[in-house]
C-alpha cells in the first residue's frame, strides 16, 4: 500500500465518482436525441447552424465526449493504481499501472456499450469501445511522456 492511505482513498474516490458520471451518461436521458434538443437551439443561436450542419457537429461533439470521458477515466485509474501499487524504486510511471488503467478503461467502455444496447434510444457500438480504448492509450502515452521529461 501507499505510505499514506488518505492518498489511496482520494485517488479511488475520484475514479469511482467519474465511473458514476459515465454510468449516468449511459442512460436514455443523454441519448443523441435528448442532447440534440439542448445543443441544437444553443448552437443555432450562437452560430446560426442549420439542422444538417448541426448533425455533423453533434456527431463530433458526442465522440469528443467519449475521448474526454474515457481519457479522464484512464488518467484517474492510473492515479488510483499508482497509489495502490507503489514500487520500491520510486518510479513515477510503470507499464503495470498504465496497463491496468487501459484494461480498466476498456472494461468500463465494453460494459457501457453493452448496457446501451439494451436501451431503445441508445446503441451499443464496438467502434465506441475502440475509440474509448484509444483515448485511454493516448492518455497513458501522454502520462509517460510527461513523466519522462520530469
Amino acid at each position: 500500500m501507499s505510505s499514506d492511505p488518505h492518498h489511496v482513498l482520494k485517488a479511488w474516490i475520484a475514479a469511482i465518482l467519474w465511473l458514476i458520471v459515465i454510468a449516468i451518461e449511459s442512460t436514455a436521458y443523454l441519448s443523441a436525441h435528448n442532447t440534440s434538443r439542448i445543443l441544437y437551439p444553443l448552437l443555432h443561436y450562437l452560430f446560426a447552424l442549420d439542422w444538417d450542419r448541426f448533425e455533423q457537429w453533434h456527431f463530433f461533439i458526442r465522440k469528443g465526449g467519449h475521448i474526454f470521458g474515457y481519457g479522464l477515466l484512464s488518467f484517474l485509474l492510473f492515479r488510483a493504481w499508482r497509489e495502490t501499487l507503489p514500487v520500491l524504486s520510486g518510479a513515477r510511471w510503470t507499464f503495470r499501472w498504465a496497463n491496468i488503467a487501459v484494461l480498466g478503461t476498456t472494461l468500463v467502455a465494453s460494459l457501457d456499450e453493452w448496457h446501451q444496447s439494451y436501451i431503445p434510444s441508445r446503441t451499443g457500438s464496438p467502434w465506441d469501445v475502440l475509440l474509448d480504448t484509444c483515448a485511454g492509450i493516448g492518455v497513458q502515452i501522454l502520462i509517460f511522456l510527461c513523466r519522462a521529461r520530469l
